[in-house]
């Protein structure tokens, strides 16, 4: 079971929704939850300030700003976990985005579970970049709560993305604390047997699982590959699923960002809390 969580609380975006799924995870845990708000510095001070005498004053009110964004948003998270029986803890920093994302992805790597926004790619805030940033740097599951979120999460239909690959498998593997509670499990596949080895079909997932006491059904699907993300959402509405989990990332960034990808995809159309791994 995750017994030890980060949350990122964003100081540009909503905090509302990421607040909400975060604290009520981490009571249907009884885990422990650290909160992180970073404030962000501005990196685009003009030349000429850097020759100012008040440049020192320039570069401290900045400081301050950020502080204040950050102290603003994790105000509304300690706010509401303090009417619980959670641990709890809450930092707030300010920093450049060069310095935000290894600094968040050293904190993610000591923790079960990091619970992050979902990024608004119609926003140009580095709240969005921070979020996929540490899902490639810390080397740990990151949660990602849709900004349409409300109510508590307390995973119990959950889907399994299943296409055979590395990345599949540790998304599976990161999400067995929650398989645990599941009331039912969904392993959805696109069906293409092609590219899946009948090793780690999808049957023998099903019978991998059942080893663990975990009963799992199988759906699959035919989708072409623009069309997957759309598919495995309607799949998701169908089994009225409250969780995916799925690998994040199978190509570069860049390949997601030229020709688009499932992942992308997800992140930009994301009406239920998905676990995501890399």
């Amino acid at each position: 079971m995750f017994k030890n969580m980060l949350v990122l609380i964003p100081s540009e975006r909503p905090v509302r929704p990421v607040v909400d799924g975060s604290i009520s995870l981490a009571l249907a845990c009884s885990a422990r939850i650290s909160a992180l708000a970073i404030g962000y510095e501005s990196a685009n001070i003009p030349i000429a300030a850097f020759v100012s005498p008040a440049t020192p004053i320039i570069f401290e009110e900045e400081r301050l700003r950020a502080m204040e964004r950050a102290e603003t948003a994790v105000t509304v998270f300690e706010n509401e976990v303090r009417t619980t029986s959670l641990t709890f803890t809450c930092r707030t920093i300010s920093a450049i985005p060069a310095e935000a994302v290894p600094f968040a992805s050293a904190a993610a790597r000591l923790h079960d579970l990091t619970i992050v926004s979902q990024p608004d790619f119609e926003r140009s805030t580095f709240d969005n970049d921070l979020s996929t940033e540490v899902l490639f740097q810390s080397g740990r599951p990151v949660l990602f709560i849709p900004h349409t979120f409300r109510g508590p999460l307390s995973p119990r239909r959950v889907g399994i993305c299943w296409d055979g690959s590395r990345l599949a498998s540790r998304a599976l593997r990161d999400a067995r604390p929650l398989l645990k509670n599941a009331e039912a499990i969904t392993i959805i596949t696109i069906d293409d047997t092609e590219n899946i080895s009948d090793e780690a079909g999808p049957e023998r997932l099903v019978l991998h699982l059942a080893r663990a006491a975990l009963s799992a059904t199988v759906v699959k699907v035919c989708a072409q590959h623009s069309e997957i993300q759309p598919t495995l959402l309607s799949v998701a509405a169908d089994q009225r699923l409250d969780l995916l989990v799925m690998g994040g990332y199978g190509h570069s960034r860049f390949q997601e960002r030229l020709i688009g990808g499932v992942t992308r995809r997800m992140l930009q159309c994301m009406p239920l809390p998905t676990l995501m791994s890399h």
